[in-house]
């Protein structure tokens, strides 16, 4: 892993991603830890945290952790099986932080897999600024995308650096299986062939 300690260095954390990608390695994120393990390796000057949260949530320690706590309403629905989801999209967010930092930083750090932010990457690049990627190659399938990894700078396994920030062990979820539902059938249930 290479940082520079002078290095201007910002953070941006795609909450749900990360959220996704160290469940599937099987651990919790200490975020206080994660900050302090990056402000030991550069000048980090700012720490963003995007998540879409519901109206009932209020309360987040990000707060006080040193992150701005970037957020906007999640839209909750229940999808064709009767099961309840919540969607909330924050990529517009980071996208805009990110691109009106990049003159005052030398390195930006995205945690996230999602290839819809290699253009960003690319962007932020051209602009002078060095691009870290954090995310999974390890789990099944890989949580990084392919074009974003080879796009950046630096990619960071998230498995490799996590013992530095974890707060705690979990069972890591199984691989998902894939259970298509034919378009002539859309509210079958995939469990019971109905």
């Amino acid at each position: 892993m290479h940082f520079l300690p002078t290095e201007r260095v910002a953070l941006f954390i795609d909450g749900a991603n990360l959220y996704s990608t160290s469940r599937n390695l099987g651990f919790d994120v200490d975020y206080r830890n994660l900050l302090e393990f990056f402000r030991r390796k550069a000048h980090v000057i700012r720490a963003y945290y995007y998540s879409a949260v519901l109206d009932t949530e209020e309360y987040s320690p990000l707060k006080y952790n040193g992150y701005t706590l970037v957020t906007k309403p999640a839209k909750e629905f229940t999808d064709a099986t009767g099961r309840r989801r919540v969607k909330g999209n924050m990529d517009i967010e980071l996208a805009i932080d990110m691109l009106e930092l990049a003159d005052k930083i030398d390195h930006a750090v995205l945690f996230s897999g999602d290839s819809d932010f290699r253009r960003l990457v690319e962007a932020v690049q051209r602009r002078g600024v060095r691009v870290s990627v954090v995310s999974s190659i390890r789990t099944t399938p890989p949580m990084v995308a392919d074009e974003l990894r080879r796009q950046a700078d630096q990619f960071l396994e998230l498995a490799d650096i996590a013992p530095e920030f974890t707060r705690r062990q979990i069972e890591p979820r199984p691989p998902r299986v894939s259970t298509r539902v034919t378009p002539a059938e859309p509210y079958a249930d995939p469990q019971d062939g109905t």
